[in-house]
């Protein structure tokens, strides 16, 4: 039974029907943000849906309706490697999408992993401070109920917007998170959960158990966006 009435589901019946709702999503939330406060501020996920989506954002019609200038770019979380390992969200997003649109290149904050946890956190909590609250929050589900890079069975930091996360139960061991707190200051929040593998995540969500992705709760809500997982 669904415990939380702010949670809203949504069940698509193929993968192309997923990514082009998520990414009219983002397009609304954008232009109602722009209106309404002059500019959009949205934290991006990795993993493999998400990059879908960010193709999408790329190949919209070159048309007045996305106004990239007043896009403002921060991500959930990173992994502790280089700026150009292959396997850096920043970079990923860099190469199917920012690379082709004219978001200034200051308004892209990437996490600066690269210093380390400790150091990174405290580099990207400064950027955050100044942050007025999030537009949109895009998040995913890991098999275990993880978001972010907040993992279950892990003590969850919010001393500050951006915190360390060491002994990651997925490689590399060391990451930066924006922390529970910090990603509950948003207007709107977008869960995007993908694949049979899921199930038991959404499952236990669903009952009530107390997984990481239940420590999203923002005043709006959160909208969550899947495919290949049963709603019973």
């Amino acid at each position: 039974m669904q415990k939380n009435n702010k949670t809203r589901w949504n069940h698509f019946n193929s993968i192309e029907a997923l990514r082009h709702g998520v990414c009219d999503a983002i397009v609304k939330s954008a232009q109602q943000a722009i209106a309404q406060r002059g500019r959009f501020s949205i934290v991006l996920a990795g993993g493999n849906t998400p990059r879908a989506v960010y193709r999408l954002l790329r190949d919209l019609p070159k048309i007045d309706f996305v106004d990239w200038a007043k896009w403002h770019i921060y991500h959930g979380d990173e992994r502790c490697l280089p700026p150009n390992h292959e396997d850096r969200n920043s970079l990923m997003v860099e190469q199917v999408w920012l690379d082709y649109v004219n978001i200034p290149s200051n308004q892209v904050h990437d996490i600066p992993a690269e210093l380390g946890p400790v150091a990174g956190a405290k580099a990207y909590t400064e950027t955050l401070n100044a942050v007025p609250t999030f537009d949109l929050v895009l998040l995913g589900l890991g098999e275990d109920g993880h978001t972010a890079s907040l993992f279950p069975n892990h003590a969850i930091d919010n001393s500050a917007d951006a915190v360390p996360v060491f002994n990651s139960p997925k490689p590399p061991a060391e990451r930066i998170t924006i922390s529970q707190n910090r990603l509950n200051n948003t207007h709107e929040v977008i869960f995007i959960v993908t694949g049979a593998g899921k199930q038991e995540a959404v499952n236990n969500w669903r009952k009530g158990v107390n997984i990481p992705a239940t420590l999203i709760t923002p005043e709006n809500g959160v909208d969550v966006y899947c495919y290949e997982v049963e709603l019973n």
